[in-house]
Order: C-alpha cells, then sequence, then structure tokens
C-alpha cells in the first residue's frame, strides 16, 4: 500500500492496489467508527482496472489528527467526501453500508462521479427498526455484556469487543471465524460512531438518486444488518439490483459497528 495521503480537510487516501487503467475507485467504507482497512480484502477480490484508493473522512477509523482537518472534523461529514472525488482524474465512489448512505446524502458528487456502487447500504434509514428487531429476536449476550461495559466508561478498546462479539450477526456460519478475526484487527473509533449515531443514522434519507450514472446495488442475500429489500420499492429504474451470495462463499454479510448507546435501558 501506498503512503498515505490527505485532501485540503483532512480525507486520508491510500492507495491499496494498482493496476492497469485510468479510473480511480474510491472506496468509502461503513460502520461508521471502522476504518477502511474493512475493505481492504474486498479490493483484492474485485481487483479492478485502474486505483483502488482506500478512503477515510477525518475522524474515522485511524484517521484521527488529520494534516488539514479542524478540531471538529464531523462537522464537515459527510460532505468533505468532495474533496476526495476531486482529488483524483476518474472516480468511481464504492460506499459500504453506511459508507453508501453517506455517499448518498451529498447530491454534487453525481456531476462530478463516472460511476456508483453501493455494497449493503440502503436509501433511508428504515433498515434500522429492521435491524433491531433482529437483534432482539437473535440476542448475543456477549454484545449485551460488552455494550454494558461499554456505556459505563466508553473507549475505543471496549467499542472493538462489542464489534468482535456481533459477529455471529455480521457473518455466515462458514466465515464465523475469520470475521472475527477481521473486526478484531480494526482500528475502531468510538467519537464516530457517537456522531452517526446522534446526527445521522435515524434521520438518514438519501438526498439523490442517479440520473443517468452507472450504478450498482450489491448486498448480500443473508444480509441481517441492512436489509436489502428496501431496494425494491425504493430505487428508480436504470439501477441494476444484485443481491446474492458473497463472492467467497460464506465469508459474510458486511460488518458494521453496533451502537452501544441504543442499548442503554430507558431510565
Amino acid at each position: 500500500m501506498d503512503a498515505p495521503t490527505w485532501t485540503p480537510s483532512g480525507v486520508r487516501l491510500r492507495a491499496a492496489r494498482r493496476n492497469p487503467g485510468t479510473t480511480d475507485w474510491l472506496f468509502l467504507p461503513g460502520g461508521p467508527g471502522i476504518g477502511s482497512e474493512s475493505l481492504a480484502e474486498l479490493v483484492d477480490v474485485v481487483d479492478v482496472p485502474g486505483t483502488s484508493w482506500l478512503v477515510d473522512l477525518p475522524g474515522d477509523g485511524s484517521n484521527v489528527d488529520a494534516p488539514g482537518a479542524p478540531p471538529d472534523p464531523y462537522a464537515l461529514w459527510p460532505g468533505v467526501f468532495r474533496e476526495e472525488v476531486d482529488a483524483v482524474r476518474e472516480p468511481v465512489c464504492v460506499g459500504h453500508s453506511t459508507g453508501g448512505e453517506y455517499l448518498l446524502s451529498v447530491p454534487s458528487l453525481e456531476r462530478s462521479i463516472r460511476g456508483l456502487a453501493l455494497v449493503d447500504t440502503a436509501p433511508d434509514a428504515r433498515w434500522m427498526p429492521v435491524y433491531e428487531a433482529m437483534t432482539r429476536a437473535a440476542p448475543l449476550p456477549g454484545v449485551t455484556a460488552a455494550a454494558e461495559r461499554y456505556v459505563e466508561d466508553p473507549s475505543d478498546a471496549r467499542l472493538a469487543r462489542v464489534a468482535v462479539e456481533s459477529a455471529p450477526w455480521n457473518f455466515t456460519a462458514a466465515g464465523l471465524e475469520a470475521g472475527r478475526a477481521l473486526l478484531g484487527r480494526m482500528p475502531y473509533n468510538r467519537r464516530a460512531v457517537d456522531w452517526s449515531d446522534r446526527h445521522f443514522d435515524r434521520t438518514y434519507t438519501a438526498a439523490w438518486w442517479p440520473a443517468s450514472l452507472p450504478t450498482l446495488v450489491l448486498g448480500g442475500g443473508a444480509d441481517r444488518i441492512v436489509t436489502q429489500t428496501l431496494w425494491t420499492t425504493s430505487v428508480s429504474t436504470g439501477i441494476t439490483c444484485c443481491t446474492g451470495p458473497s463472492p467467497e462463499p460464506g465469508t459474510g454479510r458486511g460488518s458494521t459497528v453496533p451502537r452501544p448507546s441504543a442499548r442503554r435501558s430507558p431510565s
């Protein structure tokens, strides 16, 4: 992986793979707070022509104290992603989970990008109650205990424990061991999780739809986190929607970071 570069406001770009071709593939992670390292293996699998960039907004994942970032980097979210698009020649945006939602919250992107791929994401926040119902129907005692410890004393390390314990929700049985290992090595950032939980997750509605932009909506057939059924009623014609098994059988559904604050008992 190349040495990182930063945009004027601290968006970090890391060239993870370079193939022949001029397209710049911008991979924006989900989570939030999990970091673009979560997409490194996806970059290896898709093997697209051109340069594949791992992108982190200022204050997300391990991109802390980024050069040029203001004291409160979240004040720039999610529109600051425009700087990354403007920094490359032929941008195609790939947004995973919440990362895809952030992309759909910046209408000006449509005039500046060559294509869009949305991976296990949603057109609005209606996925949240479906996800919460799933967690009640299939509770994980390890998540409950880890979330209680996090609420008592929030830290990135305790957030990581919540995420690792949530692996059975994020991965199929065949991919569970690899999924736990992946979640265990990610650089968590609780401030990013808290910002999205307070200011974005529950009020999100896509601010734009591609009119003529080549667009792919890709969802795992076993996704228990972000339901993919919303696309059938929300997406206009001209967008290709694919829901099926993971590219590598059994590897998972796509990871996200549980919001421990949402698990606090009512006072």
